[in-house]
């Protein structure tokens, strides 16, 4: 299960609550992962140049939601304005490889990064799945430059070796403020039939629209019905259209669209594909925007998927498990194999995570598989961790194994217990209650 987020910000920070976003309140199964395109994040230069040192604070915002569910960060990209989010499950982590990120500037005849696209791709259990994230020229008339744009960002490549190009995935998303407008009707027209709801009547008119009938590389991007309010251009804080000298008509510039790779070669040669050739579907749940969030003129728009996978990987490339009872009283111990293929590398390291880590560099301490290995066999190897590393206060971790090769983690472990140091927990003590029998602290315990 996708949940897919597309939302121009606007330069604005981020709201008190995403519940309704995310869909953290639905009754069915939870998502399995996350991709969160945001357009127009605050790209002053100061804010620029801090957030390429640290995260920025939407990312930060959105790891301290999702986190505490269960969701890592696997992957993000930022040029300027624009940026992509991708969290996952940690039961996922070990069957998603190959992760690269790329961005391609279209503002000032590609000199400048306002415009353009930010791209993160993968290899999702053997599949490759491509997520594109664009911002498009704006204003009624650029719809041709619109189109150009989009050709250029999907003639970049990835670096790497063997890494598909864009339309080479087998499934690729195309989503973001894409700026595409409804031509032809006026202003009162096109309010009118809103406020109806007889969004049909505009369907034809919307220039993406027209655009897929013209364009064949448009044709083989889905898209699902527009059946929610044009999500531009609102006044802040409320459900209303543009009030301002400037009235900008009402438009779907915010949308989501996707291709399947498969379903575009059998198309092209005229034939069905069958169910057994057939290994990987996208199917689109759910298509809205939510008119809830008022923080910038434009609201966001969701899809929910369901992606269904014949996995062409199903078990993990490393296996780990810890040895013994963990607590920092002792060195411990980590075992692991991997399978006769994993091209394993001198850089690759084991780290531990608490259960709710955010991404793959908040680790509390990690070993390096070579220069901490104390035994290996055929079957499998030994690691150890310094009790010094350990924490003291316990708590539940996981081991996760990162590959340099491969630049992803390969393998995680089941959730185990930490004991907390018996030593630091009596001196803890013993320093509490020395303070509480304080006469300097008489008082303040008093208040208690």
């Amino acid at each position: 299960r996708l949940h897919l987020v597309t939302w121009n910000v606007g330069t604005a920070s981020p709201p008190p609550d995403v519940t309704s976003l995310l869909q953290l309140n639905s009754l069915g199964p939870t998502m399995d992962m996350y991709v969160i395109g945001l357009q127009e994040v605050n790209s002053r230069i100061t804010n620029f140049l801090s957030d390429l040192a640290f995260d920025d604070p939407w990312s930060i915002f959105f790891m301290a939601v999702l986190s505490p569910l269960g969701y890592i960060k696997l992957s993000s990209v930022r040029m300027q304005g624009l940026l992509l989010l991708v969290f996952v499950k940690h039961v996922h982590l070990p069957f998603i490889r190959d992760v690269h990120t790329h961005y391609t500037r279209t503002g000032l005849y590609g000199y400048w990064g306002n415009k353009g696209g930010v791209t993160v791709r993968m290899s999702l259990y053997g599949h490759t799945v491509c997520f594109m994230n664009c911002h498009l020229p704006a204003h009624m008339e650029n719809t041709e430059q619109r189109l150009d744009d989009f050709e250029k960002i999907l003639e970049m490549q990835f670096e790497g070796e063997n890494v598909p190009s864009t339309l080479d995935h087998d499934v690729l998303f195309w989503f973001g403020d894409l700026n595409f407008r409804i031509a032809d009707y006026g202003i009162h027209f096109v309010r009118e039939s809103i406020n109806n709801k007889r969004y049909n009547l505009l369907w034809e008119k919307d220039q993406l629209n027209m655009a897929k009938k013209k364009e064949a590389f448009l044709q083989e991007f889905v898209e699902g019905p527009l059946q929610f309010k044009p999500t531009y251009k609102f006044d802040l804080y409320s459900d209303v259209y543009d009030t301002s000298e400037k009235k900008r008509k009402p438009a779907w510039t915010d949308r989501i669209l996707w291709r399947v790779k498969n379903l575009c070669q059998r198309a092209s040669k005229g034939s069905e594909l069958s169910e057994e050739e057939q290994t990987i579907s996208v199917t689109l749940n759910k298509y809205i925007s939510h008119m809830s969030y008022g923080i910038s003129d434009h609201k966001p728009v969701t899809g929910t998927f369901g992606l269904e996978l014949k996995p062409l990987s199903s078990d993990p490339l490393v296996t780990l498990r810890p040895e013994g009872e963990w607590s920092a009283e002792h060195d411990v111990l980590i075992s692991y194999s991997a399978v006769p293929e994993f091209p394993s590398s001198a850089w690759d390291w084991i780290g531990l995570f608490k259960v709710a880590f955010r991404h793959v560099n908040d680790y509390v301490t990690y070993a390096w598989v070579e220069d901490d290995e104390i035994s290996s066999t055929k079957d499998s190897k030994q690691v150890y961790m310094s009790a010094a590393e350990i924490p003291d206060v316990g708590g539940e971790f996981v081991l996760c194994y990162y590959s340099n090769n491969l630049q992803s983690v390969v393998g995680i472990s089941q959730p185990f217990q930490i004991q907390p140091n018996r030593t630091s927990t009596e001196k803890d003590l013993s320093q509490e209650n020395s303070w509480m029998q304080s006469p300097d602290n008489l008082e303040s315990r008093n208040e208690f």
